[in-house]
């Protein structure tokens, strides 16, 4: 009775409280993250190395177990698993569920730097990472057409750029998209004649092949910088790149190798309804509104399509947001 009567007594300020409370609800309902899945931190640290061309047996013995005698002293570990496989070395480190991910990031880091004296010279760096589930994509976008592959790429980076302006949005991964590089196969008997060896070539290409600082240029009021692009853009820039002279005579690179525009070797492969095509898959920052990000996204494939009538086709492939909704 005592509640009841404050509150006929004092209808005002309960009504104003109530009215808080109904703001605050509100508030709350617009502004709260909408997920599928609950942020859990998972305590596992994996730490991948590569070393290209060593058999298991030896991976293990130079690479596994060096660092795992180093990962093995770490404070909070309940275990260390590993195995090796051929150019690769997996190791997984558990820590108990009191430790922050960070930490356990941190300490792993820590610990593989301190090996990495005892790896061998040619070993390629550590890569540490850890589980999480907001890396997963949210989103994969389908781009195909009757277009060569260069022009889907090229529609695939613009779209990259543009999604990954957006707030909420993580990275944008561009997958089975082809890409262009220049090719060079030395003829030996040529290279023989001219007294070349194969070192010639590969430290000048890099000396050849960059973008020069050429200082500032300072105007009244205005300063700019001065860049000089020389980064070869197709086989044909490559092809007349001066190596050095004989008898006053000038050799290029035409003259001892083939030159031509090819495309790396594929990482990925991405096809839509049996025909090749390039995918975006997209990722989010951890503990944004799934449902906003899926529509921002969606308003830049709406504009692609009005900018790119009938030429490409653009396929929502997945959406975690349609399952959020429901």
């Amino acid at each position: 009775m005592i509640i009841t009567d404050f509150a006929i007594k004092n209808r005002t300020t309960v009504a104003v409280l109530g009215l808080i409370i109904l703001i605050a609800g509100v508030f709350s309902y617009l502004t709260l993250p909408r997920e599928a899945f609950p942020d859990i931190p998972i305590p596992h640290i994996l730490v991948n190395t590569v070393y290209e061309g060593v058999t298991p047996a030896d991976i293990e013995t130079s690479v596994t177990m060096k660092i795992e005698k180093e990962l093995n002293g770490i404070s909070g570990v309940k275990q260390v698993m590993s195995s090796s496989a051929e150019g690769l070395s997996m190791i997984d480190v558990e820590f108990t569920p009191d430790v922050p991910t960070d930490v356990a990031l941190q300490r792993v880091r820590d610990r593989v730097d301190r090996a990495r004296g005892d790896l061998p010279d040619d070993v390629m760096e550590p890569v540490i990472k850890e589980i999480n589930l907001a890396e997963f994509p949210i989103m994969q976008v389908s781009i195909s057409g009757d277009l060569s592959p260069m022009q889907l790429k090229e529609i695939a980076d613009r779209m990259q750029d543009e999604i990954e302006m957006l707030p909420g949005v993580l990275k944008v991964e561009v997958l089975g998209a082809l890409e262009p590089e220049i090719r060079m196969e030395l003829d030996r008997d040529r290279m023989a004649m001219y007294n070349l060896v194969i070192t010639d070539i590969m430290q000048l290409i890099p000396t050849e092949n960059v973008n020069i600082s050429a200082g500032g240029l300072e105007t009244k009021g205005t300063k700019f910088n001065v860049r000089v692009p020389a980064e070869f853009v197709s086989a044909e820039e490559a092809d007349h790149l001066l190596i050095t002279s004989r008898d006053g005579k000038p050799i290029y690179l035409s003259d001892v190798a083939a030159v031509w525009d090819a495309f790396k070797d594929r990482e990925s492969f991405s096809r839509f309804d049996g025909a090749e095509n390039v995918t975006l898959s997209i990722q989010k920052h951890a503990g944004v509104n799934v449902v906003k990000v899926s529509d921002s996204v969606k308003a830049v494939i709406a504009e692609a399509r009005r900018r790119l009538p009938g030429a490409v086709k653009f396929d929502l492939v997945y959406d975690l947001a349609k399952y959020i909704r429901n």
